[in-house]
């Protein structure tokens, strides 16, 4: 059974965008993790800007210029969002990762065209419009169902073996230990809880997802903080580090600055309170607008 989206890691980029997040089908449920459909409007010379800190995972995203597989992230970076946009993104799983590239290592911190021109021209014209009386919701919906048809069809042309669908399973269960904070705190935990060695976890992670343990394990720990920072600025920094598995509040500290470039307090004042969303880049923080041209 496929699991509701999540908006860990997102934003809203500002009154002027809609997101619409969708579970996959319970039967891509193990390659695909959401579909999501942001879009924005804004006016002329206002711009958008977002810091962009991506889940440990790969994304297939539809955008008017084409199709692009997103690979996983280690750092921050900055995508500025202007006039009109949209994008239609599947979060993979690591089990869906390999119907894409033969090595998601190779794509860390980077992006590769897909060429699907079939699916490109079919999501454009799904996207296409705003005329009156067309509804949104379904255009978007109709979009994010010819994006789950491709990744359908891939499946069924991909030749994988029994052993292959064996360590795509245990690779979808790596992650989504690690996502649920289960009390993994390091690469020993998590494969005493796969039940595999420290030598298969890493084979698993860098043939699924294509970053070692230890970042998976970090990424999240600091997708949690910076959650918990965002909805109580002034929380208790030494309790939530040693709840999320930092050494103290000196090491929370110096992963906030290396990350995001700000203090934990920092970072939760300036972007308390608002909630999250995906971008072609993964997942982002919140958004800082900035004035129109002339003001």
């Amino acid at each position: 059974m496929s699991e509701p989206p999540t908006t860990r890691g997102h934003l809203t980029p500002g009154p002027r965008a809609t997101v619409t997040r969708l579970p996959a089908p319970d039967d891509v449920a193990h390659l695909v993790r959401q579909l999501w459909v942001p879009e924005w409007e804004l006016p002329p010379g206002e711009r958008v800007e977002q810091l962009v800190l991506g889940y440990p995972a790969s994304n297939v995203v539809v955008e008017p210029e084409g199709v692009a597989l997103h690979g996983p992230t280690t750092r921050a970076s900055t995508r500025v969002l202007s006039g009109r946009g949209w994008a239609v993104g599947a979060l993979l799983r690591p089990a869906g990762v390999l119907l894409f590239t033969d090595s998601p290592a190779g794509l860390l911190d980077a992006s590769a065209p897909l060429e699907a021109p079939g699916l490109h021209r079919a999501v454009l014209e799904a996207m296409a419009g705003g005329a009156p009386g067309r509804d949104p919701v379904a255009r978007r919906e109709r979009a994010a169902a010819l994006l789950v048809d491709h990744v359908r069809a891939r499946a069924r042309a991909a030749a994988v073996s029994g052993d292959a669908v064996r360590d795509g399973v245990l690779a979808n269960r790596m992650v989504d230990l690690v996502e649920a904070g289960a009390g993994a705190r390091s690469p020993e935990d998590l494969a005493r809880e796969l039940h595999v060695s420290v030598r298969s976890l890493q084979r698993l992670a860098a043939r699924f997802v294509g970053m070692p343990p230890q970042l998976l394990l970090r990424r999240r720990r600091l997708q949690e903080a910076a959650e918990r920072m965002r909805a109580d600025p002034a929380g208790d920094l030494g309790a939530l580090a040693a709840e999320l598995g930092f050494a103290d509040q000196s090491h929370l500290t110096r992963e906030f600055r290396s990350v995001l470039g700000a203090t934990p307090r920092g970072y939760g004042r300036s972007r308390a309170g608002q909630e999250q969303l995906p971008v072609p880049q993964g997942a982002v923080t919140p958004a800082t607008r900035r004035p129109r041209a002339g003001m």
